[in-house]
Formats: C-alpha cells, sequence, structure tokens
C-alpha cells in the first residue's frame, strides 16, 4: 500500500514538471513571438516609410556598386562583388542639427590610408543628442583633384574595427547658405570609403578628434570578414 502511494506521488510529480516545462516553453514562445511582432509594431508609418527607402536605396547602391565601370570593384582592379553589409535601419540615429562653423577655420593635416598627405579645413561641427549625451561632430571642407570643394564627415566610434571598417566611416555634407538652416545628419548614410574594398585607393584616416564615444550601430558594416 505505501509501495503504490510512492509511485502515484512520483507521477504526480513527474506530470506537475512536465507541465511547468510544457508552460515554459509556451510562455518562452508567446514572449518570442510578442517581441517580433512588438518591433516591428514600434514604428510610426512614417519610420516605416524612412526604412523602407533606406533599404531600397541600399538595393540601388548594391547594383551600380556591381556594374558601374567606375566603381571600386570595376576600375583599377577587377574586385569579388558581393552584397555590401549593414546594421538595420534605425530612425533614432538620424539626427537634426545646426551647424556651428568655427570662427577660426585652421587647415588641418590628414593621412591618406597610403601615407599621402592632405589638406582639409575644419569647417565646423554639428551636434547629436544620443541617450541623454550630446555629441559634437566635425564637418571638414576639402577638395578634389580637380579643384571642387566638397564637405564631408568622417568619423570613428565604439563600431570601429569591430563591426564596421577599421578605418572609418563617411558621411556626405551639402552645405547650405543659411546659418539657420537646419541639417539632417543621418547615420543609417554612414558608408565605407573605396579603400574598404579595394586596396589600390587610399582615403582620408579620421582623427582621433573625430572619435565619436558611442557605438553607432547604423550605416555600412565591415565588407571584408
Amino acid at each position: 500500500m505505501i509501495m503504490i502511494k510512492i509511485m502515484i506521488m512520483i507521477k504526480i510529480r513527474t506530470m506537475t514538471k512536465t507541465r511547468i516545462i510544457k508552460f515554459g516553453y509556451a510562455a518562452l514562445l508567446i514572449s518570442i513571438i510578442g517581441m517580433y511582432f512588438g518591433c516591428g509594431e514600434r514604428y510610426t508609418p512614417e519610420q516605416k516609410e524612412y526604412i523602407s527607402r533606406i533599404e531600397n536605396s541600399r538595393l540601388e547602391k548594391d547594383l551600380d556598386m556591381r556594374e558601374n565601370p567606375s566603381s571600386p570593384f570595376n576600375f583599377k582592379r577587377k574586385v569579388e562583388f558581393h552584397p555590401l553589409k549593414y546594421f538595420d535601419v534605425d530612425p533614432n540615429f538620424n539626427f537634426q542639427s545646426k551647424l556651428v562653423k568655427h570662427e577660426a577655420q585652421d587647415t588641418v593635416l590628414v593621412y591618406g590610408t597610403k601615407g599621402d598627405e592632405r589638406k582639409v579645413v575644419k569647417f565646423g561641427y554639428v551636434s547629436i543628442h544620443y541617450n541623454g549625451k550630446n555629441y559634437k561632430v566635425n564637418v571638414y571642407e576639402g577638395s578634389t583633384r580637380s579643384g571642387e570643394i566638397y564637405h564631408s564627415i568622417w568619423f570613428t566610434d565604439k563600431t570601429t574595427n569591430e563591426q564596421s571598417y577599421g578605418v572609418g566611416r563617411y558621411i556626405d555634407f551639402e552645405l547650405v547658405d543659411d546659418s539657420n538652416f537646419i541639417y539632417t545628419i543621418d547615420f543609417n548614410l554612414a558608408y565605407n570609403p573605396y579603400c574598404a574594398y579595394n586596396p589600390d585607393y587610399s582615403c582620408a584616416i579620421p582623427t582621433k578628434e573625430d572619435y565619436i564615444d558611442l557605438a553607432i550601430t547604423a550605416g555600412e558594416k565591415i565588407f571584408h570578414d
């Protein structure tokens, strides 16, 4: 009789544990499903449209990089092409800021990845606010070999040499002749310079002052593993 009771108790405990395990798996599955759909629902319709636009532009860039004779995959030497790698589009890394021009716009020396010297003007900076902190992002003025003036942002961050290209990344900056203009600084558009794909190219190396002390998990990732 005692033996029978013991066997019944063991069976009940086993059934209870099985139910607990099944309940645990079910709860985990529900949690995962909730997280999946929750991530999709956290964006506004405008943000979803923005994400779609960025993703489409990435597909267009892949096509251009593969087919354009002037791309770094085709121009100086043939480099095997595969789709560029990106962080997921994150609207939280899209900022707006006025440009603060430096009163004394000093000419500074930067180096290319082949050791070549380049003179650029430290033109000004924009500000971004992320997770309760403010960061200054330098804007440079340079000129091409043909004498065309351009403005650019180049930077490193906590993802550099880990998830993103070890030299740094760039963002194009189009100057507007209006001191009150609000610029868009979109790190989802941050891209690798040509030397990231083809060693025949030399690209400007961001200085220590161009380091942004946060992990910018947006824009282009390392191309070569």
